[in-house]
């Protein structure tokens, strides 16, 4: 885990180092792209630790400056099956 988070890390870190680069757009656009999924795919993580340690979703939209209704549409259906809170927090 702890590997594959350092590879991930340094993998972002090259790619925010070519997404920044704008003598090359055609890699610096890719790279925005690869940033992006890599972003989505950690902040349903953490949507889902955050669902796990008992945060409801208002809680989570306040930590990610979005609304309550916002989080709950894109994440509701997207986390683990019986992580997603039944009542409104």
């Amino acid at each position: 885990m702890v590997m594959s988070t350092y590879v991930a890390y340094m993998d972002a870190l090259t790619a925010a180092t070519e997404a920044a680069d704008i003598t090359r757009p055609e890699d610096g656009l890719r790279a925005v792209a690869a940033l992006r999924r890599l972003t989505d795919t950690l902040e349903l993580a953490q949507v889902e630790a955050a669902l796990r340690s008992g945060m409801g979703w208002s809680e989570i939209a306040s930590c990610l400056g979005v609304s309550r209704q916002a989080v709950h549409k894109k994440y509701a259906k997207r986390v683990q099956p019986g992580l997603a809170p039944t009542r409104r927090r």
